[in-house]
């Protein structure tokens, strides 16, 4: 295969035009300088340096003519009003020359920056370049990048021809002086390390006149005159050519709070310097910036989904996750994720802070977490996470989590199983669309340790690990499975599923049995040996591309850096239980760039390039961290109007010429918005959307100064963009304070209402022993099943837009049964008797005597709930059945005036507004039934006065919470009968469809103004779903 390289794409136009416009005025020239060749020996000049004949001649270097502080700056000020860029603090004449060219993974940053080159050799002349990475693997990269484009770039720019490229060798300085003396264009790729032991050129100096360390070997070969570079110091060869520095990925080179790696490339005296990179810390003269937004925008790159695992019914081990640190006022704690178990008994995923010494038994209230503790919480020295821990003391050993990893939890291997199916799957069905459009499908996975993949016999021969024999396995399924079988028909199984899958490590040689052999194992991702994994897949590239490779699946560790990809990468399942700062944008990093046939050609849209990563976190938690990962990583803030938002908009003149819009025109337009409270201000040129900015956008109601009418449209488009969807409605305000009508609280017939309803009771209970234990036999036997620990697959959308990342729900999957096999059973007459305070010796009856017992090992937790809930029901129909109330003295009741004194709120969407019957002015309702029930006491004419009885009003039960009746009714028949109601509206008026709880509160209520019934016009309770029910109780 041979790819094939685009020169039309307008963004990547736009940003090597961006650069090379800040040169604009300066005319073709180069600089000139001697460069000598010591007499080493022999007569003559002329002397012989590895192969290459070198004579005093001159060198070639780049020159400046343009002023600084006047030309370069017009025109740097001239690009960022181009772009829409904020404008930079002007240029200074002795300044360091540096500008930043953002561009997101996957957009051709390396083929921008090396076309570039061309652009300015061939309008300029500049001819002396040295690009700058941080690792050998991005060296690599480049290198390839340069060999395989070598065509395209000599199409492009012929009298560019012979041009010349070369990666630093420190054993190799003939290369430095041929790059300082020849007339073509030099590329010198090199790394930041290299840079970095160039060492200190005092010291090294200081080294040159001690004869004795002369002689010694020295890591100063940048500083030390060679004969391979004829007598000169490299580092004087390269200063003298005044190169322009390309510098991939800075936030990596410039060597952190240091500055390493930046005093460096000072040393190289460059004429600027160019920095690209998707993830800039600091931003210098920002000239051209293609974000993450405007790139998934603009369908640069693929789109991303999610296939989000979560799991149901599990909860049988103990869990912990750390979430955070955090150190206020000297007082260290952390927040945890943990199993805990609620007032009701059922346990859930919650979040809880802890501090040294915490016992997670306590804190979670279950037994499951026993002699768990909390032991040193670490807060770290910076803000790096990364040097944040917390100590688990767990019985007979510690176990220390970073944040965002886990400990416990369902059965790591049952869920992985899962996620190697999943991927698989949806790796088949992008290759049974794609295949025909000749595109070759490939899926990742990063694993959490090489071990799982590949062992070693003790004799050194490679066996396979647990993911690869689960992967054969789960490959065979699918493979026999109906709907893959056009992409299996004529395959070998037996062989296929060993020859798909392979895995890219770093290699470790060893002796074992006597033998030399090459190991492999887990690295940090940023050592030597990954530099030597990365080698081999950048070599391996096209032939992973190509169908004649059957290898579609690649397992690799720790390999989530700048640079580790592959354009065919539709599936990315990542196992690493270590969440780093960046890992979510790091692995899509890798599956970001357009897809490739078999011509080389790329292909767009995004019906065809759609990236699925594989995850074991909520896809709404993936969307949340994905925009924290994006803000964080690339300075974006979603959501915000910045005052250089509109400079770039276009405005033509009387005359037909086009200008912008301009940064001072922004900035009086930005200050409308803010003065309209459309948008607030943050103090820093940036202001929030308001609500009332998207109302305006979404109404067409945007107000304007008259001058910027000509460019609404523009203005409307970019403000639709920042501001988003309106999430929050006007039919959401609230009500703070509902007034009451006191036409009706006053009236006599409203009087006579409550007189009937408001004394207080209080109740006794009676029950049957062996009746509970035979209804709670009868319950359990009756209760839903108890299934293992299941796991469902939800595939979400993201999108992603200058309001932020959002999230759709695509489909999701039937459930999964994880099988669990190291699930230690709890005591489980403990754990109940503590849940529905029965005896140990009921509660075994119980669980003897039902036929369920044998589901407790399916899901020990699952069955405790399902049997604590079952008991406590019956307990409570129990109690409902014999419950007996009385009323108590007249001197306790509810009164009248606490409609008065009792604050009612709500939201205008729950309020059947301006009510004429009833008690307060508008009803706030809590369903479709009560809104209708409302509606339709205000419109019936029999009905005089009703209340919708407020959260104030209760009546005590034996259920564990008070019971609030719904409404208090008066209604007259034939206009003379007078009848008093308290009604509690449901859907259904059948008991067996009532909830068991809401059943014991209406038993409750009925049992209550039964008590109150001493006059012959009392007030009666009902249960109706409409006023029908009333009257059809009246006439009963």
């Amino acid at each position: 295969m041979k790819l094939h390289f685009e020169s039309d794409l307008p963004y990547q136009i736009e940003a090597i035009e961006a650069v090379c416009d800040l040169f604009r005025g300066q005319e073709v020239c180069r600089s000139v300088f001697t460069v000598t060749a010591q007499a080493l020996g022999g007569e003559g000049t002329q002397q012989s340096f590895e192969g290459k004949q070198f004579t005093e001649s001159g060198g070639i270097g780049n020159a400046l003519q343009l002023i600084v502080d006047e030309e370069l700056n017009e025109n740097l000020q001239q690009v960022q009003l181009r772009n829409g860029l904020p404008p930079s603090l002007p240029l200074e004449s002795k300044q360091p020359l540096d500008f930043t060219v953002e561009m997101e993974t996957g957009t051709g940053k390396t083929y921008v920056y090396l076309r570039s080159v061309f652009e300015l050799n061939q309008r300029y002349g500049f001819t002396k370049f040295v690009v700058v990475v941080p690792s050998v693997a991005i060296k690599e990269g480049v290198n390839k990048t340069l060999q395989i484009t070598r065509e395209h770039f000599e199409g492009l720019y012929p009298s560019a021809k012979g041009y010349e490229f070369f990666q630093y060798d420190s054993d190799k300085l003939g290369q430095v002086r041929n790059f300082a003396t020849s007339p073509n264009i030099q590329i010198m790729v090199i790394t930041v390390g290299a840079i970095n032991k160039f060492g200190d050129e005092a010291a090294a100096q200081a080294e040159e006149s001690d004869e004795s360390k002369r002689r010694e070997k020295s890591k100063n070969k940048m500083y030390r005159a060679s004969e391979k570079t004829g007598g000169e110091r490299p580092i004087d060869l390269i200063r003298q050519t005044s190169p322009i520095l390309i510098v991939d990925e800075p936030q990596s080179v410039d060597g952190g709070i240091d500055g390493k790696g930046k005093k460096a490339l000072a040393h190289m005296s460059p004429l600027c310097t160019l920095r690209y990179s998707a993830t800039h810390v600091e931003k210098h003269n920002m000239v051209y910036r293609l974000d993450a937004v405007d790139a998934y925008e603009q369908r640069l790159v693929k789109q991303i989904e999610v296939a989000a695992a979560t799991v149901q019914g599990g909860n049988n081990k103990p869990y912990v996750k750390l979430l955070a640190v955090n150190n206020k006022r000297g007082v260290i704690s952390a927040s945890i994720e943990v199993d805990r178990e609620n007032a009701a008994g059922v346990v859930r995923r919650d979040t809880i802070t802890v501090q040294d010494g915490f016992d997670l038994e306590q804190e979670t209230g279950r037994a499951l977490y026993a002699n768990i503790r909390i032991g040193e919480i670490r807060a770290g020295s910076g803000k790096k996470s990364s040097d944040q821990f917390l100590e688990l003391k767990v019985p007979g050993s510690e176990v220390f989590l970073r944040v965002g990893e886990a400990w416990g939890d369902v059965d790591a291997s049952a869920v992985h199983r899962e996620m190697i199916r999943r991927t698989i799957k949806e790796h088949l069905d992008k290759e049974k669309r794609l295949r025909p459009l000749g595109v070759k499908v490939l899926s990742l996975f990063f694993i959490d340790e090489v071990a799982k993949y590949r062992q070693y016999d003790e004799q050194g021969n490679p066996v396979k690990g647990e993911y690869a024999t689960i992967f054969e396995e789960e490959y065979k399924r699918w493979a026999r499975h109906p709907d893959y079988q056009s992409l299996f028909g004529e395959i070998d199984l037996a062989t296929a599923a060993d020859e798909v899958h392979n895995g890219y490590f770093s290699i470790d040689k060893k002796k074992v049995g006597g033998k030399t052999v090459e190991m492999l194992k887990d690295t940090s991702g940023t050592t030597a040996a990954d530099d030597d994994t990365y080698n081999l897949i950048m070599r391996d590239k096209e032939k992973l591309l190509s169908f004649e490779s059957p290898l579609k699946f690649i397992f690799s560790h720790s390999a989530l850096k700048e640079g580790w990809d592959n354009p065919n990468v539709f599936q990315i399942c990542n196992f690493s239980t270590r969440e780093t700062e960046r890992w979510r944008r790091q692995t899509i990093g890798r599956g970001l760039r357009l897809c490739v046939n078999q011509k080389g050609e790329r292909l767009r849209g995004f019906e065809i390039n759609t990236l699925t990563v594989i995850a074991t976190e909520s896809y709404e938690q993936f969307a949340e961290n994905l925009q924290k990962d994006i803000e964080k990583d690339t300075g974006i803030q979603f959501g915000v109007v910045h005052d250089h938002e509109f400079a770039g908009i276009p405005v033509t003149a009387d005359g037909g010429e086009v200008s912008s819009l301009g940064f001072e025109a922004s900035k009086t337009l930005w200050g409308h918005l803010q003065a309209q409270g459309y948008i607030s201000d943050n103090g820093k040129g940036g202001g929030k959307v308001q609500d009332s900015l998207k109302t305006a956008l979404k109404n067409g109601d945007l107000q304007l100064p008259a001058e910027f009418e000509a460019q609404r449209h523009q203005i409307v488009a970019v403000l639709k963009k920042l501001s988003g969807k309106l999430e929050v409605k006007d039919a959401d305000k609230r009500v703070d304070k509902i007034q009451v009508r006191k036409s009706v609280l006053l009236s006599p017939d409203f009087k006579a209402l409550w007189d009937r309803i408001k004394h207080k009771t209080t109740y006794r209970v009676q029950f049957d022993n062996e009746k509970l234990i035979e209804r709670c036999i009868q319950a359990l036997d009756d209760a839903p099943p108890v299934s293992k620990a299941r796991l469902q697959w939800k595939k979400a959308g993201m999108t992603i837009g200058k309001a932020g990342v959002d999230a759709s729900l695509l489909s999701v999957s039937e459930p999964i049964a994880l099988h669990e096999t190291d699930i230690e059973l709890p005591d489980v007459l403990t754990e109940l008797q503590d849940r529905t305070q029965l005896t140990r010796k009921t509660i075994a009856r119980i669980l003897t005597e039902s036929t369920r017992l044998n589901d407790f090992k399916r899901n020990p937790q699952q069955f405790i709930e399902l049997a604590s809930d079952a008991i406590n029901r019956c307990k409570r129909l129990a109690l409902v059945d014999g419950i007996k109330y009385q009323r108590l003295g007249d001197e306790h009741y509810y009164a009248q005036e606490l409609f008065e004194s009792k604050e009612l709120t709500g939201y205008l969407q729950n309020l059947v507004l301006n009510t004429e019957k009833s008690v307060y002015e508008h009803v706030v309702y809590d369903s479709a039934i009560e809104r209708d029930f409302a509606e339709s006491l205000e419109k019936n004419e029999a009905v005089k006065v009703y209340a919708k009885l407020p959260g104030w009003f209760k009546i005590p039960t034996p259920l564990q919470s008070y019971y609030n009746p719904d409404w208090a009714v008066l209604v007259t028949l034939d206009g003379q009968q007078r009848l008093y109601f308290v009604v509690e509206t449901k859907g259904s008026l059948f008991d067996d469809e009532l909830r068991n709880r809401e059943g014991g509160k209406i038993k409750c209520g009925a049992a209550h103004f039964t008590a109150l019934a001493s006059e012959a016009d009392a007030a009666r309770y009902v249960v109706a779903s409409s006023v029908e029910d009333i009257f059809a109780n009246a006439e009963a």
